[in-house]
């Protein structure tokens, strides 16, 4: 790939498709830190962390062809890779717990079309209020589960409630969350 212009990480995440190592290499260089502070913040490990995210990199370079723009950002879908990838270190070390529905992690993370990770401060501020404005224990949920990693089942022991309520409950959070969203 030549760099005579400043390349986007979609043109990045193409070049790599076609196996372009320098392509890779700048892709690494311009979303490393971020998907690291993703992957920090759901295992709370800094060596672990680090492990996880070379086994990121190799995921994007062999996927990197099945990235499809219409679906969301680049980043976005890089930070998929990246949460779930966590995620699964995290219940591998949790035996006993079941793993939810494919693609329920991922709601929260397209609120207003957009990524948690991708936000800019005025949207972080408007997370927080909107955060701040749900109830409580829909917040707690929406948190514990988006935020945190917990299943439904670790959830429904915690807050001893059937796995269906905590469905409920998490689903009527998003909800809320988004709608407070879409206003701001």
């Amino acid at each position: 790939m030549t760099m005579n212009t400043d390349p986007t990480l979609e043109s990045l995440l193409a070049a790599t498709a076609s196996g372009d190592r320098a392509a890779f290499k700048l892709l690494y260089e311009r979303s490393s830190a971020k998907l690291f502070g993703v992957v920090l913040r759901i295992l709370r490990n800094q060596q672990k962390a680090e492990d996880v995210l070379q086994d990121v990199y190799i995921k994007i370079w062999q996927k990197s062809a099945s990235y499809d723009a219409a679906q969301g950002k680049p980043i976005t879908w890089m930070a998929t890779i990246a949460r779930t990838r966590a995620i699964d270190i995290i219940r591998a070390a949790r035996p006993e717990q079941t793993v939810d529905e494919p693609g329920d992690e991922e709601e929260i993370f397209r609120l207003g079309g957009q990524s948690v990770d991708e936000v800019d401060v005025t949207d972080l501020e408007a997370l927080r209020f909107c955060l701040g404005e749900m109830k409580e224990d829909d917040r707690n949920y929406v948190l514990l589960a988006y935020y945190e990693g917990y299943s439904r089942q670790e959830l429904a022991r915690r807050f001893r409630s059937p796995v269906g309520t905590i469905k409920t409950r998490l689903r009527r959070g998003l909800v809320a969350l988004r709608a407070c969203l879409e206003k701001e």
